[in-house]
């Protein structure tokens, strides 16, 4: 299948080029496999990004001005911008994006607005622009209430501004929940200063979404290919995941969601491991700048069982995917594409082919993520 994630400015230029350019151009994704269009389940995918010409715009002037510290993060972004056939269709919340998922046999989209989001423009701009975010996605909500559902964008820089922002845009507007495209320049959201942010998405019956982005000091990465979806992207999340199980985050928030992509970024494959090892972090002073030690109430496993969900976006594989819903759970397994870096109808075609009970089968399609994300 086709990507665009290979985490290097001439890899994704020149695969974005031949994939999907040409047929960008008349209308059409690439082209189809054979999709059941009669399926006992609606296909719901829940990590497709999108973005808009003002933050677009915000992060290509702060990336210029020379102010901006160096953020590996808005130098995507920066690269991101300089492909226009990419930015038609994040920036399309109507026909064209319609008309890929019909190509696609896509019923509805969960919206997430696409790394780094607004946690990388100039200080006092990111809360902003997140309402301005949350405005247009309620919109093409209201205006495709059958076809697409979104995540609530938040700056985690401003923390009271995000709590007040997460309010509105789940009590008042609707959303589903909230996006976070991980760290902000090397701070995450484990860290208690941002708790409040935390205890808002619980209190508002939220699920938080990580996404990943450039990894923070990411020179080794990149240097060697690896600066996205081969090995940055992934440990990003694995980093932001286990810091928030090891905080006691969960122990604090026991009815907190959270999703992440890419089949769990591997994380389901090692929870033997991380249970054996648990030690090594559990119940340690001196850690997280010398904070007193925090001692978890469960075992590690316990949360990616009962807190945490994984999505299948770009991982359209079913010996994996069979694995995940096993050590899991099948309630556990949400299916997502990551359109458009990642978007193939011979993809969606093999998630019919796959030997999974069809009870099983709706779950991972469409019912796990109407629960998890409370949609309608």
């Amino acid at each position: 299948m086709g990507t665009m994630e290979d985490g290097s400015e001439k890899g994704l230029k020149g695969h974005f080029k031949e994939d999907f350019s040409q047929r960008t151009r008349i209308g059409l994704a690439p082209r189809a496999g054979h999709v059941n269009r009669d399926t006992p389940y609606k296909r719901i995918a829940t990590e497709e990004a999108w973005t808009f010409p003002a933050l677009v715009k915000a992060q290509v002037d702060y990336l210029n001005s020379g102010e901006a510290p160096h953020d590996d993060s808005l130098k995507m972004a920066g690269m991101f911008a300089n492909m226009p056939s990419l930015q038609d269709m994040l920036q399309d919340l109507g026909d064209l994006r319609l008309a890929h998922m019909d190509e696609m046999g896509i019923d509805r989209q969960l919206l997430l607005l696409t790394a780094p989001g607004v946690q990388v423009v100039r200080p006092g701009e990111g809360t902003p622009l997140a309402r301005e975010a949350n405005d247009i996605a309620a919109d093409a909500c209201a205006r495709h209430p059958d076809r697409f559902s979104a995540l609530a964008a938040f700056d985690p820089r401003d923390v009271a501004g995000s709590v007040r922002e997460i309010e509105r845009a789940i009590g008042t507007l609707g959303l589903n929940g909230a996006v976070l495209n991980s760290h902000w320049q090397g701070h995450y959201i484990d860290e208690q200063d941002y708790w409040p942010i935390l205890e808002a998405i619980e209190a508002m019956d939220g699920a938080l979404y990580i996404h990943p982005t450039a990894p923070f000091n990411g020179q080794h990465y990149e240097t060697r290919g690896f600066f996205g979806a081969l090995g940055g992207f992934p440990h990003d999340v694995w980093l932001h995941t286990m810091g928030l199980i090891f905080s006691g985050a969960f122990d604090r928030f026991p009815k907190l969601r959270l999703v992440i992509g890419h089949l769990g970024e591997c994380l389901p494959l090692h929870l033997y491991r991380f249970d054996w090892m648990q030690g090594n972090a559990d119940n340690r002073a001196g850690l997280r700048g010398g904070q007193p030690p925090v001692k978890l109430k469960h075992p590690v496993s316990y949360y990616f069982q009962n807190n945490i969900w994984i999505t299948t976006s770009g991982c359209g594989w079913e010996p994996a995917i069979k694995f995940c819903m096993e050590v899991l759970g099948p309630d556990r397994v949400l299916y997502a594409m990551d359109y458009p870096y990642q978007q193939s109808s011979d993809e969606v075609a093999s998630y019919d082919r796959m030997a999974i009970s069809p009870a099983h089968k709706k779950l991972l399609m469409e019912d796990n993520a109407r629960k998890v994300f409370r949609l309608k």
